[in-house]
């Protein structure tokens, strides 16, 4: 594990640095480097014995590193000693105003970067009109004492990927940003992109380490298709296969005694239309081109609380080793009539605790949930291209105690965190986030070209 230290700045014309008491350098080094900058600086020990970082204002000037920097991570190779990471966060919709750089998402990416100190990196938010491509440098945003601040600094350690959806992720200006740094700068770029819900399914149906917790899934073919799954299952969704937050999914239902089929949604309250025929159903539902772009997948006979369905979000996070942790679990319970659990839909959040209130029964659920979300997080990274390190899983557990996978979300919504009892599990899905960029920060700098194997 990457020893962080605490970071102080003194006053002096010299270009110098003095590395930690415990600190075993290999080699003795003749350069500083700070993100994309570097400098040739004088390293010694701490002439004091301290355990701290100490830079010269002249050399923190020199490689950009902002005033209120409080703890770095140091790395090395032969030559030189890296401080940060220091790490981009990319993202979109930006305002005119400090106080809210990116609206109503400004206090959850303050939350995450408020954990910087506890881990080393440097984290600071940008978007692609704040790059200066001719100067090498960013005008980014950084959160300390409870406020925003802008600083120019260099091109960062690796970037991680918050773009908020699928059309700010199509902007051909957003993807020259990722193509550049990628290409033309080798910055690893992590959590690129939004899964595709039957892009996903089909390659994690062929992996053995996935298959079981899959339901069956299908492209919208022929009306024949559902009427098959319906009267096999006894409901299905319909989906959109690049739907998010629950957008237009539908429940249809079998009624086997009358030949009826019913579909259930939410359009701002829920609705339950009948249906003699699936072609009608579709017909009345969906408009235009709009069916060409659904998915079909099995219902499940969930476990239920209050007679109301229930599923789990899990989220997992790769730490400061590249190992998967399950970093938060939650229970959502779906509001009246609804299809879904997804709060926008009356949906509620509840702790382990208070839908298992029994410590044996919630230790044998959390258990399966942890393992399933391990498991598919795995084959996930396997998989799908792109540096994946965190997933928020949506999965649920039928009546006989088999889980199964819903939804795989590569940039998760943090809903769930509203709740009190998750509030540890927020603050360790914001630590690993970064702690991550550190583990990937290092292995660039060793082995960088397994990162473009």
């Amino acid at each position: 594990m990457r020893v962080r230290y605490k970071c102080e700045m003194f006053d002096s014309n010299e270009i110098k640095l003095y590395y930690p008491r415990e600190f075993q350098p290999k080699g003795k080094h003749q350069f500083v480097l700070f993100g994309s900058n570097a400098a040739e600086a004088e390293c010694s020990r701490h002439p004091n014995g301290r355990n701290v970082i100490s830079i010269s204002s002249s050399l923190a000037k020199i490689l950009g590193i902002p005033e209120f920097v409080s703890s770095l991570c140091l790395f090395e190779d032969d030559e030189a000693l890296y401080l940060g990471p220091l790490v981009g966060i990319f993202t979109s919709g930006f305002t005119p105003f400090q106080l809210l750089p990116v609206g109503e998402r400004t206090k959850n990416f303050a939350n995450q970067m408020s954990v910087q100190a506890s881990v080393g990196a440097v984290p600071f938010l940008f978007g692609e009109k704040h790059v200066d491509w001719e100067k090498g440098v960013i005008n980014g945003f950084f959160y300390h004492e409870q406020s925003w601040k802008k600083r120019i600094v260099p091109f960062p350690n690796v970037v991680y990927d918050r773009l908020p959806n699928r059309l700010s992720e199509g902007q051909p200006s957003f993807q020259k940003v990722k193509e550049k740094m990628e290409n033309d700068y080798l910055i690893p770029w992590y959590n690129p992109g939004f899964f595709n819900k039957l892009e996903l399914h089909e390659r994690l149906c062929n992996d053995s380490r996935a298959e079981h917790y899959l339901p069956e899934t299908h492209p919208f073919r022929s009306f024949s298709d559902i009427e098959r799954m319906v009267e096999t299952y006894g409901h299905v969704y319909l989906k959109k296969a690049d739907g998010s937050n629950g957008e237009k999914i539908r429940q249809v239902l079998y009624d086997p005694a009358k030949g009826d089929f019913y579909c259930r949604f939410f359009d701002k309250k829920s609705r339950l239309y009948k249906f003699s025929s699936i072609e009608g159903l579709i017909n009345h539902t969906y408009k235009g081109k709009e069916s060409e772009k659904l998915i079909v997948q099995q219902g499940i006979r969930l476990r239920r609380l209050n007679k109301k369905p229930m599923d789990f979000r899990v989220h997992v996070n790769k730490n400061e080793s590249g190992q998967w942790n399950i970093s938060a679990i939650a229970a959502k319970i779906a509001g009246d009539g609804s299809p879904t659990t997804h709060s926008r839909f009356g949906g509620v959040v509840r702790s382990l605790e208070e839908v298992f209130p029994e410590e044996e029964e919630r230790e044998i659920y959390q258990n399966k949930l942890h393992k399933a979300a391990l498991d598919l997080a795995a084959a996930i990274e396997d998989n799908m291209g792109g540096i994946v390190a965190e997933i928020g899983f949506d999965l649920g557990i039928d009546c006989n105690g088999k889980v199964w996978m819903f939804e795989a979300n590569s940039k998760p919504g943090r809903q769930i965190f509203s709740h009190p009892g998750l509030k540890e599990s927020d603050a360790l899905t914001s630590k690993l986030a970064l702690a991550f960029a550190v583990h990937l920060t290092e292995k660039t700098i060793h082995s960088p070209q397994l990162l473009w194997e």
